[in-house]
């Protein structure tokens, strides 16, 4: 039995306090102080009757504020935390006393040493690792934390000294003796391989030249080690597969599979056979059952391409999964637990569809945890001609044809044209351009694209007054060229006025920072 004696800080209450557990005949095991005023009480269990006259005696000392019972004496609940930890740790832990000599050792260090605690305590460590004298480096007179080389059972760790200091009441630390934790050959390889994994070149395939991509690809390697849903939107052809294909490889689930579910090519009645699976014997004879896209994705990635074309039945089933990660097979009474992350794709608004009612509002908070933005080709002119560059070199080398050169008339119209299909159609264009060339030189007539017809809203600024037109005009340059000069002062330059007047036109037209502050 425990209790926890609240009380004041008083010379000689501890003292009254035990004169009453010898009264009452009571076995103390142990006591423990704390400077804010409480005792802590360990005795053994008393009946009902006893405790009820021991609780108001306790209570009458003067200056005990409470008295309760408590199911635990702090130090054994840190040890018992202590304890806990240890046991959950992969790494062998053995602690040591200054001495050297074993004073605990948890269920991997035991199993590594192929000996049982029993037999390990008060054991000295070094004779057990070869080359590593312990009570030698215990005798420095400041030991510092070391790591060494050892073999054990045959097999190379990584083992790390790391001295435990106690300070005294003079405010002196002393040596109380040592920690050594040790890990295996293969498993520090293990965490560099996931070291190097994270940091290695998964976004690498992406020109990012521009302000607009450079920002993006920076969110998307912080975002890609988050297990969170993740919402990839943008226009056609800018790139949402390859981007989520390239997030689930830098995530902890790369080595996992990546599955993906194209949501506008499934029709309702064969929705959920493809989502969920059915049981053998489900349909008539078969016997086999089939995995669904969840089981398949299981452990790994789902990407749902165009999710705002999903139908509403399937956006009603697949609600469950992402509240509860469970599934039930078609023709199955039992539930199939599945460890998935989501990611979405779509080219559409969807804060928007959950507006017009298209969308489940549900479903869309569910999905939009974590959120990318991938911006169309004409915001990106600075990427244009590396991504050009980029596929005549493949392509060339696909069709077996000498690395043809952008003439100068090309490369000027690549970085001007609107790219309504984005990286797709420069990709397939490029693709069509360097299949039929005959000579060396790639120009704007062996370019097959479609005819720009002026200005995107040109016929409406006709409509209006001189001035309009000009305003019209202007907004649309200005919408053009911020992206690629995204500060006031380089966007001055670039047009040749004055800092202040684009700050101002920029603000009246609502583009960019001054559109956010709105």
């Amino acid at each position: 039995m425990r209790l926890k004696v609240t009380c004041e800080d008083r010379l000689g209450l501890t003292r009254e306090l035990l004169d009453i557990l010898v009264e009452h005949r009571i076995d103390l095991r142990g006591i423990e102080i704390d400077i804010s005023g409480i005792i802590y009480l360990n005795f053994p269990t008393l009946d009902f009757s006893a405790l009820q006259h021991l609780m108001p005696a306790i209570r009458r000392i003067p200056g005990v504020h409470d008295v309760k019972t408590i199911p635990c004496m702090p130090s054994e609940r840190e040890h018992n935390a202590i304890m806990a930890l240890l046991k959950a740790l992969p790494d062998a832990v053995v602690a040591v006393d200054t001495k050297g000599r074993i004073s605990l050792a948890n269920d991997a260090a035991c199993a590594l040493l192929a000996q049982p605690q029993s037999q390990l305590l008060q054991q000295p460590l070094g004779p057990l690792l070869r080359g590593v004298y312990v009570s030698r480096w215990l005798e420095q007179a400041e030991p510092q934390p070391l790591s060494e080389k050892v073999s054990l059972g045959g097999e190379p760790y990584l083992a790390d000294f790391l001295p435990i200091w106690v300070t005294e009441e003079s405010g002196e630390q002393s040596l109380a003796g040592a920690v050594v934790v040790f890990k295996s050959a293969y498993r520090v390889g293990q965490h560099f391989k996931v070291m190097r994994s994270r940091e290695s070149g998964h976004f690498d395939g992406f020109q990012a030249q521009s302000p607009a991509m450079s920002e993006l690809i920076r969110e998307a390697r912080r975002l890609a080690t988050l297990d969170a849903p993740l919402l990839i939107q943008g226009e056609t052809g800018t790139g949402k597969e390859l981007l989520a294909r390239a997030c689930h490889n830098a995530s902890l689930r790369g080595e996992g599979p990546f599955i993906l579910l194209n949501c506008a090519a499934i029709p309702d009645e064969a929705a959920e056979n493809e989502l969920f699976g059915y049981a053998p014997g489900a349909f008539g004879n078969n016997a086999q059952g089939k995995r669904g896209v969840l089981d398949q994705a299981n452990g790994g990635t789902l990407v749902l391409d165009e999710i705002g074309e999903m139908s509403p039945l399937l956006q009603l089933k697949l609600l469950r999964v992402l509240q509860d990660g469970v599934f039930r097979r078609l023709g199955d009474e039992q539930e199939v637990r599945v460890d998935i992350r989501f990611i979405c794709t779509t080219q559409q608004d969807l804060a928007g569809l959950v507006q017009g009612g298209q969308f489940r509002r549900d479903l869309f908070y569910r999905l939009n945890v974590l959120n990318l933005h991938l911006p169309p080709l004409r915001e990106r002119q600075k990427d244009i001609l590396p991504l050009a560059q980029h596929f005549c070199t493949r392509f060339a080398a696909e069709l077996e044809r000498p690395l043809p050169r952008l003439s100068r008339a090309l490369a000027d119209y690549l970085q001007h044209y609107a790219w309504p299909g984005n990286v797709r159609q420069l990709r397939h264009s490029l693709y069509r351009a360097i299949s039929l060339l005959e000579g060396d030189e790639l120009d704007l007539a062996q370019l097959s694209l479609p005819e720009q017809n002026g200005l995107q809203g040109l016929d409406a600024l006709c409509e209006g007054s001189l001035e309009e037109a000009v305003k019209g005009f202007e907004r649309i340059l200005l919408e053009r060229l911020y992206p690629e000069y995204p500060s006031t002062r380089q966007l001055a330059k670039r047009l040749n006025i004055s800092h202040t007047a684009i700050a101002n036109k920029l603000k009246d037209y609502g583009i960019g920072k001054h559109s956010r502050q709105k």
